[in-house]
Order: C-alpha cells, then sequence, then structure tokens
C-alpha cells in the first residue's frame, strides 16, 4: 500500500499541488469487483482544499487516473454501518449516497479516522459521522501509518512559516559576520548556542531587578479582590429585593390571564348569542306576510317573496356543534317549520286559483281570434304569473311535492285551453287553402284525367279543409299535366297566398312556442343552468356559508333534469301542434302538390331559426319531425313527376313538337328557381334537378323512338333545343353537364336530319362520282379515271344534263313543304334547319366540282347551276313560304 500511496503522489498529486493524506482500497457495494481507489487529500497552496478523489487503474495500462473528485464540504454524512463489529462497507453521502466496501476495516477505518480530523481542522464539525466507533473519533493522536501520514505531515505543514523580510536581512547579516557559517554548520551553531546563554542570562538579571515594582502590583490585586467582594454582597441584597418583587409579579401575571381567559370565553359566548340573534330571528313582519300576507297585490307579493327568502335563509343556516341541543334553537326550528308547511299550504291554493281564472279568461277570447288567422297572445298571463316566480323558486327549494303538483295543474289547464285555440286556429287555415282554390282553381284539379289520382268538386275539397282530414293522396299535379296546362297569372296567385298562409300559420306558432318556453323556464325556475337546490352552496349578506356544495356530476344531473322537464312540459301543453301541422301539410299537397316546394322552404327557414335561438328547444324538435313529412312530400311530388313522364302517351296522327314533361320542367325550375332563392335547403333541389333532368332525357329518347308521325331526329332535335334553351335561360349550376349534354344531342340531331332529309338532291351524279371515287380506291390514278368506259367525259356530261337549274329548284321546294311538316311551330327551327341544309346542299355541290377538276382537267365540264343560282333558289323558296 505504501508504494501505490507513493506511486499515486507522484504521479497524479504532485503536478497538482496536491498532498496524498490518508488512502483505502475499495469496490462499489452490489456490483462486479472493480477496485479503485478513494484519497484524501489537501492543496500545498493556501486556503488550503480539502478533496476525496477517486483513483482508478487505467484498462490500457499499468497507470492511474483521476476519475473523480468531490470537495470535503460536500460531504454531508459518513456511515460505517457498524460501530460495535468489524465491517468493510460505508457510505459517503456528497450529492448522492456513494456505497463503498473497503479492502479490510483497518484500511476502512484509517481513512475514516483522517476524514474526521480534516473535518475538524478545516470545516469546523460540519460532516456528521454515524455508526462510528467513539474511541476512533476520541483518539488525539493516531498511530501507525496514520500518524505519519494525517499527522506529521499535517502539523508540519500548519507548523511552517515562512521568513519575512526582516528576518531574511538579519539571517543574512549573521552569516555575513560569521563567514565560517556555511563551511563549518557545527562553529557557527555553538556559537549562537553561547550567544543565545549570554541574553537569557540578561533576562533573568532584569527579572530579578524588578521584583519590587511585583509586590507592588501584587497588593493592587489584593485591594482589588477586596472591592469585588463588597460589590458581591451588594448584589446578594438587591437579588433577595427582586426575588420578591418576582413573586408578586408571578402573581399579577397569572390574575391576567385569568382575566383575559373569562373575557374570551365570554366574548365567544356573545359571538355565538348574536350568530342565533343574527341568522335564526325571523321579524314579526315577516311571520305576518306569511301568515296573512296578501298574494294578490303587488306589495303583499313583494312582502312575501322576502319573508319567504328570510325564512329559507333561517332554515338553513348551518349550526355550529352543539347548537342544535339548545331548546331556544329547538323551537326557532318548530316555528320555521310550520310556518313554511302554512304559507306552502297558501301559496299552492292561490296559484291554483289564478291557473283556473286565468285559463277562463283566456277561453273567454277565443271568438275574436276565430275569423283571423291569429293565435291568442298570452303575455297578460305570463306577466301576471311571473310576479310568483321568486314564490314559485321558494316552493322548489322547500316544498318539492307541491311544487310539482301545481306544475302538473298548470300543464293540464294550459292543454286543454292550448288544444281549443290551435284546433280553431287550424281550421281556419284549412278553410282559407280550400277557400283559395275555390276562387283560383275552381274544378280545375278534376278535369285532368290522365293523372287519375284526385276527382271531386271543390265543395268536397272545402270539406275536407274544415275537418282537416289527414288522408293524403297520391301526386296529381303532374308536369305532364302543366304541360296541358301552362300556369296562369291565377296559379301563380293561388300559390303566392297558400304560402302566405302556410308562413302565417309558422310565424303565429313561432313566437307562442318561444314565449310559452320561456314562461316555463322563468317561472318553474327552469333555467338551463343549475340553480340553488336544497343542499348548494349559498351566501348571505353577513357571509355565512350554509350546507355543502353540490358536486359536479350532480349539478349537470340536475341541469340535464330540469332540461328533460321543460321539454315534457311543453310536449304535454303543445301535444297537438304536430298532429294539426301534418294534417295542413296534407291538404296542401292535396290541393297542389307543388305546394311541397313552398311548404319546405318555410319550414326549413323556420327550423333553422330555432335552432339558431335554442336547438334543443320543443320548436326546434317539432317544427324539425314536420320537416321530415314535408321532405318527405316533396320527394313523392319529384317522384310522381318522373312516374308520369314514363305514363307519358303520344298521338299517332299528329306530329309530337315540344313534348308536355319539357315544357313542364322548364315550368317547374322557374317556379322552383323563385321559391328557393336564397333557401337554406338549396341541395334538395339540385338533388331533384339531377333526378328529373336524367328522367327528361330517358323519355325524350323513348318518346323519339315510339314516334310514327315525326322522325326520330326531329323529336330529339326540337326537344333538346328546348331544353338547352331552358337551362342556358335559368343558369342553374349543377346542371351545367345536362346543359352541355342537351346542346351535343341537339346539334349532332339536326346534323343527322339535315343529312337525312336532304338526301341525294342530284342522286345519279353522286351515283356517278361513288363510282369514281371507287376506282381511285382501287389504285386508279384521278387523271385516268375519264378513260374508264363507265366514268368518261360523255358519260359526265350525259349525267350533268339532268340536273338542270329549274329541277333543282323543285326538288328543294318540295323538300321545304317536307320540312315545315316534320318541325313544330313553338320552336321556330325551320329557318336554322333550312340555313342549315343550305350549308350541306353547298359542301356536296363544292365537292362534286373538286372531283371533276381532278379526275377531268381540261375537260371544261362544268355544272348547270352556280353556288350563286343555289343561294338565290334556298333564299326565294324561303320567302315563298
Amino acid at each position: 500500500m505504501t508504494a501505490i500511496k507513493h506511486a499515486l503522489q507522484r504521479d497524479i498529486f504532485t503536478p497538482n499541488d496536491e498532498r496524498l493524506l490518508s488512502i483505502v482500497n475499495v469496490c462499489k457495494a452490489g456490483k462486479k469487483k472493480k477496485n479503485c481507489f478513494l484519497c484524501a487529500t489537501v492543496t500545498t497552496e493556501r486556503p488550503v482544499q480539502v478533496r476525496v478523489v477517486k483513483v482508478k487503474k487505467s484498462d490500457k495500462g499499468d497507470f492511474y487516473k483521476r476519475q473523480m473528485a468531490w470537495e470535503l464540504r460536500d460531504l454531508a454524512e459518513v456511515d460505517a454501518k457498524d460501530a460495535s463489529k468489524e465491517n468493510p462497507e460505508f457510505d459517503l453521502h456528497f450529492e448522492k449516497v456513494y456505497r463503498w466496501v473497503a479492502s479490510s476495516t483497518t484500511e476502512k477505518n484509517s481513512f475514516i479516522s483522517c476524514i474526521w480530523k480534516l473535518n475538524q481542522r478545516y470545516l469546523r464539525k460540519k460532516v456528521e459521522f454515524v455508526n462510528v466507533s467513539s474511541q476512533l473519533l476520541e483518539e488525539s493522536v493516531p498511530s501507525g501509518e496514520s500518524q505519519s501520514v494525517a499527522g506529521g505531515d499535517e502539523d508540519a505543514l500548519d507548523d511552517y512559516q515562512e521568513l519575512n523580510a526582516r528576518e531574511e536581512q538579519d539571517i543574512e547579516g549573521m552569516m555575513e559576520v560569521c563567514d565560517y557559517a556555511i563551511s563549518n554548520a557545527e562553529a557557527f551553531a555553538e556559537k549562537l548556542s553561547r550567544e543565545l546563554q549570554v541574553l537569557d542570562g540578561a533576562n533573568i538579571q532584569s527579572i530579578m531587578a524588578s521584583e519590587k515594582q511585583v509586590n507592588i502590583l501584587m497588593q493592587l490585586l489584593d485591594e482589588a479582590l477586596s472591592e469585588v467582594d463588597t460589590i458581591e454582597g451588594k448584589l446578594s441584597s438587591y437579588e433577595e429585593m427582586l426575588q420578591s418583587v418576582k413573586e408578586q409579579m408571578d402573581q399579577i401575571s397569572q390574575s391576567n390571564r385569568l382575566i383575559q381567559i373569562s373575557n374570551t370565553n365570554n366574548g365567544k359566548l356573545l359571538d355565538e348569542i348574536q350568530f342565533l340573534v343574527n341568522y335564526m330571528d325571523l321579524s314579526k313582519g315577516h311571520i305576518r306576510a306569511l301568515q296573512d300576507g296578501d298574494l294578490s297585490s303587488p306589495k303583499g307579493i313583494e312582502a312575501c317573496i322576502n319573508a319567504s327568502e328570510a325564512l329559507l335563509q333561517c332554515m338553513n343556516v348551518a349550526l355550529r356543534p352543539g347548537h342544535d341541543k339548545l331548546m331556544a334553537v329547538k323551537q326557532q326550528q318548530h316555528l320555521f317549520a310550520e310556518l313554511r308547511d302554512t304559507f306552502a299550504r297558501r301559496l299552492t291554493n292561490h296559484l291554483n286559483n289564478v291557473f283556473v281564472h286565468q285559463g277562463h279568461d283566456q277561453s273567454s277570447t277565443l271568438s275574436q281570434h276565430t275569423a283571423e288567422l291569429t293565435l291568442p297572445k298570452h303575455s297578460p298571463l305570463h306577466r301576471d304569473l311571473l310576479r310568483y316566480a321568486k314564490l314559485m323558486e321558494w316552493l322548489k327549494n322547500t316544498q318539492r311535492e307541491k311544487y310539482e303538483g301545481l306544475s302538473r295543474t298548470y300543464v293540464d289547464y294550459m292543454t286543454r285551453l292550448y288544444e281549443r285555440e290551435i284546433k280553431d286556429f287550424f281550421e281556419v287555415a284549412k278553410i282559407k287553402m280550400a277557400g283559395t282554390t275555390k276562387e283560383g282553381k275552381g274544378n280545375k284539379f278534376g278535369l285532368h284525367g290522365s293523372s287519375g289520382k284526385l276527382t271531386g268538386s271543390t265543395s268536397s275539397l272545402n270539406k275536407l279543409a274544415v275537418q282537416g282530414s289527414n288522408s293524403r293522396r297520391s301526386q296529381s299535379s303532374s308536369l305532364l299535366d302543366m304541360g296541358n296546362m301552362s300556369a296562369s297569372d291565377l296559379d301563380v296567385a293561388d300559390r303566392t297566398k297558400f304560402d302566405k298562409i302556410f308562413e302565417q300559420v309558422l310565424s303565429e306558432l313561432e313566437p307562442l312556442c318561444l314565449a310559452e318556453q320561456d314562461f316555463i323556464s322563468k317561472f318553474f325556475k327552469l333555467q338551463q343552468h343549475p340553480t340553488l337546490l336544497q343542499g348548494e352552496v349559498e351566501e348571505s349578506d353577513g357571509g355565512v356559508i350554509s350546507r355543502q356544495a353540490i358536486p359536479g356530476e350532480h349539478r349537470h344531473s340536475v341541469t340535464s333534469n330540469e332540461k328533460d322537464m321543460v321539454r315534457l312540459m311543453m310536449n304535454k301543453i303543445f301535444h297537438s301542434i304536430e298532429t294539426e301541422l301534418n294534417s295542413l301539410i296534407a291538404l296542401g299537397d292535396k290541393i297542389d302538390s307543388f305546394h311541397s316546394l313552398y311548404m319546405l322552404v318555410k319550414m326549413s327557414h323556420h327550423v333553422w331559426t330555432a335552432q339558431n335561438v335554442d336547438p334543443a328547444s320543443y320548436l326546434s324538435t317539432t317544427l324539425g319531425n314536420v320537416l321530415v313529412t314535408v321532405k318527405r312530400n316533396f320527394d313523392k311530388c319529384i317522384s310522381g313527376q318522373m312516374r308520369q313522364m314514363e305514363e307519358v302517351k303520344i298521338s299517332k296522327k299528329s306530329k309530337v313538337g315540344i313534348l308536355p314533361f319539357v315544357t313542364g320542367f322548364e315550368e317547374f325550375a322557374e317556379l322552383a328557381e323563385t321559391i328557393f332563392r336564397n333557401a337554406e335547403r338549396r341541395g334538395d333541389l339540385d338533388k331533384a334537378y339531377v333526378k328529373l333532368i336524367k328522367a327528361v332525357f330517358v323519355n325524350v329518347e323513348k318518346v323519339a323512338i315510339e314516334s310514327q308521325k315525326t322522325p326520330r331526329d326531329v323529336v330529339m332535335m326540337e326537344n333538346f333545343h328546348h331544353i338547352f334553351s331552358t337551362l342556358s335561360h335559368l343558369k342553374i349550376s349543377c346542371l351545367e353537364t345536362e346543359r352541355r349534354e342537351a346542346k351535343h344531342k341537339y346539334t349532332d340531331h339536326l346534323q343527322s336530319y339535315v343529312i337525312n332529309s336532304l338526301g341525294q338532291p342530284l342522286e345519279k351524279l353522286n351515283h356517278f362520282f361513288e363510282g369514281v371515287e371507287a376506282r381511285v380506291a382501287q389504285g386508279v390514278r384521278e387523271e385516268e379515271v375519264s378513260y374508264q368506259l363507265a366514268f368518261n367525259k360523255q358519260e359526265l356530261r350525259k349525267v350533268i344534263k339532268e340536273y338542270p337549274g329549274k329541277e333543282v329548284k323543285k326538288g328543294l321546294d318540295n323538300l321545304y313543304k317536307k320540312v315545315d311538316k316534320h318541325l313544330c311551330e313553338e320552336e321556330s327551327l325551320l329557318q336554322v334547319v333550312w340555313h342549315s341544309m343550305q350549308d350541306e346542299f353547298i359542301r356536296q355541290y363544292k365537292h362534286f366540282e373538286g372531283l371533276i377538276g381532278r379526275c377531268y382537267p381540261g375537260s371544261g365540264i362544268t355544272m348547270e347551276f352556280t353556288i350563286g343560282d343555289m343561294l338565290e333558289y334556298f333564299s326565294s323558296i324561303a320567302q315563298s313560304h
């Protein structure tokens, strides 16, 4: 170990100006045996720095390297594990605990002893030593190796003092006087010893000369001691006097403490009494209001409200421990319970009478609203009852059963009242709708036998309207009917009037339901936020907190239950609204299936408005349910139009012209665009457009194929031209693809009709040139065709002479008459078709001239008429007709 110590001092610590004081061979506890050394070191320079250094042998050689160092001032505790038994384990507590196992107990004890001494000298006992033998810590001078390490070197370091400048000068002067001081150190030391003896003798003589002064000093000390004894006697007498004063002060302090305790107890007793008086005392005025207060006048109601709130506050006071055992408190609680029950009975009876009285008053005003399409207003009733809202809240918090009984009574009376009002209101609406049909359409819906869905006179329809029948009929007003019967100004007026009636119905119902729901929420205290129920936190003016707060989950449950209660009350009161609305919708749909468009737009708007106000309201839910029915009727209307397209029949004796469902689609689209302008349900209309236009396309082609009088190309051309014009005019964005498709079909069939109708006006000439083209296709050169026997110049001249200008004009005139018979007057496509035929004829003429020029060059052969002659023929024929 000594050799390792010297090696470490030489290689590691001397270069760093450090001295190694103690060393111990250790390994980490609980891990593989990787040995290292813990070294206790001090710096050679001041101020001295004391460290614990971990040194480990390098893996690449036999030399040692410094791995980690800790300042001794950072060491908080040294734990030797066991003070009585030999145990090589110990812990050093720096920023964390390091557990070590020494190679021997002796090395461990020596290292801990060195740490203890360094702690005593430099850290003033800062480090705490645990489970260390007291004998080890009490050793003042360690023995053996530790003495030389921790003792001698350290003491030598502390005793060593550098010479100051004066001492250096004195030594240099002395050595100059004695030249042999360096060469003969013994002679120099002997001389210094003799001089020291001389000085000691001089000092002794000086001391003996001052003996007299020493005697005088001793005499003065004796006198001082006598004075001290005198002072001590006086202090003892003073202390006895103060002891009696102390006893008196102790008695006074004890008396003051008892007085203070008494005052504290009296103050607490006064606080308790003041608390009970302040929060459990109900004034006589409040008691009179609760027992005999007037519940009819505003002042009486206000007094009852104040009294009920004061009573509730007194009943909900959080009593302190022991209060409930006081007789006065028990009597007050009994009084409060009697007052609560008495006032609850009075309030319940009074409000029951108010409900009955107000219900009868409202019933008496029904007659004045029957002639008009309006619903009676209940705002006076609501205004009168809202004065009792705070009392209802008090009843809800104190007498839940009576509160629920009152709510049931209110619902029963208002259900009967609203049922009569709503029934009469919808009867008036149905009569006005039936009257609209009678004034505007007469017996119109019974005239169209092709629909076969609704027949009968206006009187029967009127009867259905008054009775509010819920029966539905199939879609009777079809696009085919609209083709046979164009929408007149009277039809538009009737539909506009129906739209106004339906809007008036919804506009009357909406404020009625919203006002009633708002009243129920306010009157019965069923707001959407949690109310203060019994058991919640409530703070009075005096700052007294009563009860305990309702937990968050229960508060959410209270809010949900109140929402359900409002919804349940509204469902009971207005249970007839949804039925009556469905009946009215069925009647409107029976009158005219296109009314479903108006109803879809209006109903969607009102549902959207109601959901913006309150998505969970009764009005929003009910209108949403009715909207489903309206949407279903709208879908049935569209399906009916498509079915009528499939069932359409055309006359075999007359030309087809524009099909009825094509004009019907135009009128439907114009009407729908007017109705759905800026509507919320535009998407439903776009879907209906796509379905209808596809059905129109399919059925136009179907009719064109079945047509016997009119050529297929004419039917397709005229109807798709009409569809293209309609879509271009209306600019319906979702049908842009169909608009382009209609244009494409119209153009294709126009070209097909022109080619088929024009045929080959120069038939023989055409056959001749077809033969020429066949020869060229077989490999004959164009300039050699004229040498073919069947296609020589003489044959060409013979064919051309058969088509003079007069015959060509006659053939074109017959063609014009034929086209005129095929086309209808509504679409005005005759001139368009005639101009296309002119272009096609000119194209054929130019084609023939080209073949003559290439196959018969230099022959001088030309047609009997020119392009100018042809243009004149076409123009004169068109003008003549």
